[in-house]
């Protein structure tokens, strides 16, 4: 009897680090998205803009425990760069030149083969847009944090190595909304107790919508991506 208790427990001994690895995780995503998009304006410049076809670098990092009460941590990164052409002129180079970070806290709600996230946090956008038209040049400066709301929802087919995931964040202040929708489909090609490691495909679609006492427009920026994904 004792015997049989010994062997119960060193066993519980072992499996007990593989047990804690199931809910202590490092996770990061890095990934390049195809967008285009347009720029809707009504003051001070009255035109709108075709985004051509541009990239960017988008990528993430989450950190997650088993800590109860403590939500867990996620930063999600985005770099715009591109030039736009005015619909109906070409009077001088158009210019989107924005970062937007978004600090996040949040709490898993399901984990297991349907997964669901929600949490809150800031958005950061930094940034400039230069526009032109025959008359004036607008330079306008965007600089400052945002409070958001996050959700996260996905599923996974079962020995297969596929799973599928979409993601939302929205928010803003008096000044700045923001809407931040992508959906994805993943393949783990490495599956092992130590490390996850997928290539995903998916679809984003990002608005950031400016009202103020000095400037009122919209930006919209969306398209494909492809990126690889790591858990530990």
């Amino acid at each position: 009897m004792k015997i049989s208790k010994l062997m119960l427990l060193a066993t519980a001994l072992l499996l007990s680090p593989l047990s804690r690895a199931d809910f202590i995780g490092l996770k990061g995503d890095i990934s390049y998205w195809f967008y285009d998009g347009k720029i809707e304006n009504s003051q001070p410049l009255s035109n709108n803009q075709d985004i051509d076809w541009d990239g960017a670098v988008q990528a993430s990092i989450a950190f997650e425990h088993p800590v109860p009460f403590l939500p867990n941590a996620k930063i999600k990164y985005t770099d715009l760069n591109s030039t736009t052409h005015n619909n109906s002129d070409a009077y001088g180079s158009n210019k989107v030149d924005l970062t937007n970070t978004d600090y996040i806290l949040y709490y898993e709600i399901l984990d297991n083969i349907i997964s669901a996230d929600i949490g809150a946090g800031l958005a950061n956008i930094d940034g400039d847009i230069r526009q032109y038209d025959p008359s004036q040049y607008m330079n306008y400066s965007i600089s400052g944090n945002a409070p958001i709301v996050y959700a996260s929802v996905g599923g996974k087919l079962a020995f297969t190595g596929l799973s599928a995931k979409g993601e939302i964040i929205y928010g803003g202040d008096s000044d700045i909304t923001l809407t931040d929708i992508q959906a994805e489909l993943q393949y783990n090609f490495v599956q092992n107790l130590i490390v996850d490691v997928g290539a995903k495909v998916g679809y984003r679609y990002m608005n950031i919508d400016v009202d103020d006492d000095k400037t009122k427009f919209s930006t919209d920026f969306k398209g494909p991506y492809v990126g690889l994904n790591v858990h530990f």
